[in-house]
């Protein structure tokens, strides 16, 4: 839904096509992380979020449940958790790229593709064909796009598996909380807690990883594993949803096939430690959506599209390697717990905990835009700028200059850069070109610079 959005904001038709009937109201993800909050910002979409979220500041820099000795500073306006069911996150993207122009079909189960130089063509499971000249494979870990375009998907496969539901208990809720709290000083892969509409969400180790994961538990099993961790099952009935994840850590081989491309946990999977499945694939979606767009509309410079692969593949690796390295810190035999006391004692040295906070949140993503200072490559916090906010600005869509010479151009480039000149901007470099996803593309104080900058990510003047 967040590409959706993205390349109908630049006039692209979108067609998205949802196997489900209706949404699914399991809640796999409880959270949005502070580079995900900003983009909503970017977009003009927060305030919908903060209505129906909750910020969590603390919660900010946990890495594998660890809380940092010191609060951490990081260099945002957002900087906070922002608690959010991803049920509502869900429908609030839905209905922000709908709002926008993109036709959502429900129902639209896609059995196969075919792939031609000019467009792909999908076949649904009634038998209907649709056409498209791109096609982009946001189905999950089990990608029918991805298998069908013969991608290879290496990796770790999953030795644990955990059981999450939704469901009623009898048990008091304070009764509940306090055995949750004792069960979890030593399983720290079980927790139990209030969810929406009087439910509770539970997740608890299963007894063995299943042959066949895509078979839900049944509430039986699931009873039988409260049972085993807690000594209780809390009297859980009537689930609302039942479903099983593991720690399999899995990476495409790449994220693009001609005109066919991987994005979400179609390219890439991991354990849940973290929280950062959900935000790792809309940061995918804010990356991507620009530069299909480009490509698309047919103004896009050579290799803009193929930089979605070279710059998401090496973030995705890192996040498989933070939450594969959680994954061992909560594991409860005593090596795991001896480094992660280890680790305890580190994040009280100046810069650990930033180092982690920054890392998990998104917001230390540096890609590799060439020699250049340091800020090259990263994005850039929101700023005050003389008629409003950097990230009010940017809710057009387009990439914008900050100029505090006040004599450098980018009118050839009007209809794909903004430009704001005051010599009073905040920034301390003399001026930086914003990509339109808040990355900058360039630093400098020369014309002839800016100019080359502007051909290589927004085509020709």
């Amino acid at each position: 839904m967040m590409l959706a959005a993205e390349l109908r904001l630049r006039g692209v038709d979108v067609v998205v096509l949802e196997r489900e009937e209706r949404p699914s109201p399991l809640v796999r993800s409880l959270g949005l992380h502070p580079r995900s909050v900003e983009i909503l910002d970017m977009r003009g979409l927060l305030e919908r979020f903060l209505a129906l979220g909750r910020r969590y500041p603390d919660a900010v820099g946990r890495f594998a449940g660890i809380a940092p000795p010191h609060p951490v500073e990081l260099d945002s306006a957002h900087a906070y958790l922002l608690g959010i069911p991803q049920t509502v996150t869900d429908r609030l993207l839905e209905e922000h790229a709908i709002e926008l122009g993109a036709v959502v079909r429900r129902g639209a189960d896609v059995v196969g593709l075919e792939q031609e130089s000019d467009g792909v063509t999908v076949e649904l499971a009634d038998g209907e064909r649709l056409r498209s000249r791109w096609l982009v494979g946001c189905d999950g870990g089990r990608s029918l796009v991805r298998r069908e375009l013969g991608v290879g998907f290496p990796g770790e496969p999953a030795r644990t598996e955990w059981l999450l539901g939704e469901v009623e208990v009898t048990m008091p809720a304070e009764e509940v909380a306090a055995i949750s709290d004792e069960v979890r000083r030593t399983h720290r892969g079980f927790g139990i807690g209030p969810a929406a509409d009087g439910l509770f969400r539970a997740v608890v180790p299963a007894a063995s990883v299943a042959e066949d994961r895509t078979v839900p538990p049944t509430l039986d099993e699931f009873r039988a594993q409260l049972r085993a961790y807690a000594g209780t099952d809390f009297g859980a009935r009537s689930p609302r949803a039942l479903s099983r994840f593991t720690d399999a850590t899995r990476l495409a081989d790449r994220c693009r096939a001609g005109r066919v491309l991987l994005a979400g946990d179609a390219a890439h999977v991991h354990p849940p430690l973290g929280g950062q499945g959900l935000n790792l694939g809309i940061q995918d979606a804010f990356n991507l959506g620009w530069k299909l767009a480009a490509e698309a509309g047919g103004g896009a410079p050579d290799g803009l599209l193929d930089s979605y692969e070279t710059e998401r593949r090496p973030v995705a690796e890192q996040v498989l390697s933070l939450t594969r390295a959680q994954s061992v810190l909560i594991d409860p035999e005593p090596g795991p717990q001896a480094v992660r006391r280890l680790l305890t004692e580190l994040m009280a040295v100046d810069g650990v905990g930033r180092l982690l906070a920054e890392q998990v949140s998104g917001l230390g993503i540096r890609y590799d835009l060439g020699e250049g200072p340091e800020l090259l490559g990263r994005r850039l916090r929101d700023l005050p700028l003389p008629d409003g906010r950097l990230y009010e600005r940017m809710r057009d869509g387009r990439g914008l200059l900050l100029d505090r010479t006040g004599r450098l151009e980018a009118a050839g480039w009007a209809g794909r850069v903004g430009v704001v000149a005051d010599a009073g901007l905040p920034i301390a470099e003399s001026a930086v070109l914003l990509r339109p996803d808040g990355y900058v593309a360039w630093i400098g104080d020369d014309q002839a610079g800016l100019t080359a900058a502007l051909r290589s990510w927004f085509g020709a003047d």
